[in-house]
């Protein structure tokens, strides 16, 4: 393939270039057609080529890309209502990505430190997390591999294992220049750790008695992924600020940071700011998401293909030597084995199956919520026949 050459080295895509997709089917370059089980991890969930997001781009480009922010503009206003409503929120500011959405939370939450009269604010992020690739949202990220080279970090948080209460009161009583907590509902890069039932109410608790913002990273679990519009909504609570990217614009680059009550009226004018943010283009795009999802039902349906696709995984894999768990928070899969099985992500791809291994050892699983019941038997025995030969392998090897 010509033109990498060009490209810096932050990537080594595999040698397969897509030319088009339809639904949970993608075509490369030679006509070979693929099952997208992965959703350009995470953000296609709506398939590709949905009619109702296709015309809302096409509709918007022909009449206005891009104004900036030094101007009203209606395509924004009325997604920022809708994204409210969903959430649960008073107010949001548009961003490009995920990484951006959680610098303002960050941002946020130094504002709001610095309000109460605490010189250093810091923030409470958790272990395995994953919150972006910028200097700020790296340094929160509990992962070394992401840090390495690009020390020093950025200083103020302060790390806790995930799903652990304890360790946030021992933080609590020993530490009067926490803020805010950061976390995701459910870590999905760091292998689909879903947390306890009651860990994100507890953590609320914890928040009102110290007066800490309460920030919810939804990149991954947001706009419909666990069968809620967020992951948060499984639980009787509300957050202070809640970050969303990813599947927002079903593909188009978009990310929003959300915030209720004190968190949002601690941003001011020149306090913080995006040129491309929220432009008529991107919101287009996400009122056509939000809506789809709508009117098509679509959060029941990512609930029932969890359970159809989980049920089946379990039936084929449970007893499988190997396999260690199966977790799910709706259609956010993994699938964890007992040692590194990074290669299956290849050999997927020979199988035109497109899958993902995260922490080297949880298979992911992120397919659309358009996906058909047939597609999704085929994604169940595909990825259970994968990782039975692979397991098989290793075992006489």
């Amino acid at each position: 393939m010509t033109g990498n050459e060009y490209l810096m080295k932050n990537y080594a895509p595999m040698a397969v270039c897509f030319e088009k997709g339809d639904g949970a089917v993608l075509w490369d370059t030679n006509g070979k057609q693929y099952l997208d089980a992965l959703c350009g991890i995470a953000v296609t969930s709506l398939g590709h080529n949905h009619p109702a997001v296709t015309h809302a781009i096409a509709s918007q480009a022909s009449q206005l890309l891009h104004t900036s922010n030094l101007y009203s503009i209606g395509r924004q206003q009325q997604l920022a209502e809708l994204l409210c409503d969903k959430a649960g929120m008073d107010k949001v500011f548009f961003a490009n990505s995920g990484a951006e959405a959680n610098e303002a939370a960050i941002k946020l939450a130094r504002l709001f430190g610095h309000n109460n009269q605490i010189d250093n604010p810091q923030i409470i992020v958790m272990e395995q997390s994953f919150h972006g690739r910028t200097l700020a949202t790296l340094s929160a990220t509990g992962n070394r591999k992401v840090q390495a080279g690009f020390e020093p970090l950025v200083q103020g948080f302060i790390r806790a294992p995930y799903n652990d209460i304890g360790a946030l009161e021992n933080i609590a009583k020993n530490n009067s220049n926490i803020a805010a907590i950061l976390l995701e509902p459910v870590q999905g890069e760091g292998g689909v750790h879903i947390p306890d039932p009651d860990y994100l109410q507890q953590i609320r608790e914890i928040c009102d008695k110290n007066n800490w913002l309460m920030m919810l990273d939804e990149i991954q679990t947001g706009i419909g992924r666990t069968g809620k519009w967020f992951a948060y909504q499984h639980s009787p609570i509300k957050p202070d600020v809640l970050t969303s990217a990813k599947a927002l614009g079903n593909g188009v680059p978009i990310g929003a940071c959300l915030a209720r009550g004190k968190a949002a009226e601690l941003f001011h004018p020149g306090n913080h700011g995006s040129t491309f943010g929220g432009n008529p283009l991107v919101c287009a795009a996400a009122i056509a998401v939000i809506e789809s999802i709508e009117n098509d039902q679509l959060l029941a349906r990512c609930s029932a293909l969890s359970e159809l696709i989980t049920t089946q995984l379990r039936a084929q894999l449970e007893n499988q030597p190997g396999v260690k768990d199966i977790r799910a928070a709706g259609l956010l899969i993994g699938i964890e084995l007992a040692g590194d099985c990074t290669e299956l992500v290849a050999k997927a791809l020979e199988k035109g199956l497109l899958i993902n291994v995260t922490a080297s050892n949880v298979i992911r699983l992120l397919p659309p919520f358009v996906m058909t019941d047939e597609q999704a038997a085929q994604l169940v025995s595909e990825t259970s026949s994968l990782i039975k030969t692979f397991l098989s392998q290793k075992q006489a090897a």
